[in-house]
């Protein structure tokens, strides 16, 4: 089972065998794929997308060391204290502000004393990055679209502060990926969001947006800058 090179190195340090494992924010399941492959016994896939779950369901077809749960993050339908081991690979920067901290909370409910956590995410880029300023663009285009942007970057210690303030103790910080390779199939992926937002909205205006995101790819064309960090914590007893 192929697992990325960053949910690897992430999970390197991380004794997974045999426990009781909760993907927040599934995606494709690229974490519950490094779970298994470190010897979790279960996973619990979550995620509110019915496109990922579609996904996460064909991928893992079959194995039935996988559970996946359609759900919002912030009302996870697994009891009190029953997962030994959380992963957040990439989750909080595609999260509106306001449900950090109640999904925060809610990872929190469903550990069991002592349980691991591992948050994976993107340092904020610097303003004159070409690739920022796309990501700018399709802000824009959804706050526009839905009152919300759609990306938002923290700091690692930023994360490891919201968790450390719900009992979580800081274990490790390290860099995964460093630089991240921001490849021409991301930019036009984020072009393409750009275009779904700008459609909701007035032509002229809409059409402003795609045409500058377009632009920023194209010139881009593809970039190795940034870091992609691991923060690991442990649940106090």
């Amino acid at each position: 089972m192929e697992v990325p090179d960053s949910v690897a190195a992430a999970l390197a340090d991380r004794d997974v065998a045999g426990t009781t494992c909760l993907e927040a924010g599934a995606g494709v399941g690229n974490a519950t794929a490094g779970l298994l492959d470190a010897g979790a016994a279960h996973v619990y896939a979550v995620t509110d997308r019915a496109d990922h779950a579609d996904g996460v369901r064909e991928r893992f077809a079959g194995d039935d060391r996988v559970e996946l749960i359609e759900a919002d993050l912030r009302e996870i339908p697994i009891p009190d204290e029953s997962v030994d081991a959380i992963t957040a690979h990439a989750l909080f920067n595609v999260l509106p502000a306001d449900a950090a901290a109640p999904i925060a909370a809610e990872l929190t409910r469903v550990a069991a004393p002592g349980a691991t956590l591992v948050v994976d995410d993107y340092d904020p880029m610097p303003p004159e990055s070409p690739v920022r300023q796309l990501f700018g663009v399709e802000n824009a285009a959804a706050e526009l679209a839905n009152a919300r942007p759609a990306l938002a970057f923290y700091p690692a210690d930023g994360l490891r502060r919201l968790f450390g303030g719900h009992g979580w103790i800081h274990d490790r910080t390290r860099a995964i990926l460093e630089p991240v390779p921001w490849t021409e199939s991301h930019l036009t992926a984020h072009t393409a969001e750009v275009r779904g937002h700008a459609a909701s909205l007035p032509e002229s205006l809409g059409q402003q947006l795609v045409t500058e995101a377009e632009r920023l790819a194209k010139t881009t064309g593809e970039s190795d800058e940034g870091r992609m960090y691991s923060v690991a914590m442990e649940l106090g007893q």
